[in-house]
């Protein structure tokens, strides 16, 4: 029986048009959280956690295309996003990375609600120039932070395009990210198509998250390509409005692919 789980993910159409409009960088400051009870992710959103060499992993899939990790006491959060989750209500990030400047990944409202006095931003050149600081890496850099290496990957479209013919995430004008937490490799894929690059991390990946809704990123077809060029351990499917389980569970199956499905929206 096909089981989708769309009833699951609704997730409104604003949330995957911002991604083909460039943030306006609203500056206005979220609520102080002070004034507010605090409450843990756990709480609020159910973290994953995976043992890795260094001690604990926490992931969350925050919503849509932002993720939360916990790791060493410090908190990294990639692409906050206000519109799926209150931020207001998870951990102030230590570190705050940016893929992109489209409106759905460079939120201000959301970096607004968890930065700190000290947070540290690595952030893509054209998401620099909206906010004007953070530290710039391109696709191909290698950068550490605190106990972290970061490793900026290519991500961008080859079929899908706008009317005009140019590709909604031109090749190397955003990035996705490689993270080694210990042992273990993070594959944040952003806001990418199956692009020949993946083949290079084949093997290497412990936990990905990967996009697949149109015409933004991948179809169906171009996710389970994605996924079987990467191979990660598990695989959570992000950046989606809906999500055939069925369909893609069998064409993935005999690869040893654990997918986890999320809510887009918390």
């Amino acid at each position: 029986m096909r089981r989708s789980i769309l009833s699951l993910l609704t997730v409104v159409s604003v949330l995957f048009t911002a991604c083909g409009n460039k943030s306006t960088a609203n500056n206005t400051a979220g609520t102080s959280a002070d004034s507010l009870s605090m409450n843990t992710e756990q709480e609020y959103i159910k973290a994953d956690v995976y043992e890795t060499n260094g001690g604990p992993l926490k992931v969350t899939l925050v919503g849509h295309g932002s993720v939360m990790f916990e790791y060493g006491g410090k908190v990294i959060q990639v692409d906050p996003y206000s519109q799926v989750a209150d931020y207001l209500r998870l951990p102030k990030a230590d570190l705050i990375i940016l893929t992109h400047e489209h409106g759905d990944h460079l939120d201000t409202v959301a970096i607004n609600a968890v930065k700190k006095a000290d947070t540290h931003f690595i952030v893509s050149k054209v998401c620099h120039e909206i906010l004007g600081y953070g530290d710039v890496v391109n696709n191909g850099d290698h950068t550490h932070w605190d106990r972290l290496h970061i490793d900026a990957v290519p991500a961008y479209n080859i079929v899908n395009k706008k009317p005009d013919g140019e590709a909604y995430h031109p090749k190397g004008r955003g990035n996705g990210y490689v993270f080694t937490f210990g042992d273990k490799r993070v594959y944040v894929a952003g806001d990418t198509e199956n692009i020949p690059e993946m083949d290079a991390l084949k093997g290497t990946i412990d936990i990905a998250f990967m996009p697949k809704n149109l015409p933004y990123t991948m179809t169906d077809e171009m996710f389970i390509s994605a996924a079987k060029k990467v191979q990660p351990k598990v695989l959570y499917p992000y950046h989606m409005s809906e999500f055939d389980q069925d369909k893609i569970g069998k064409a993935l199956d005999g690869t040893d692919i654990k997918l986890e499905i999320r809510p887009m929206k918390n």
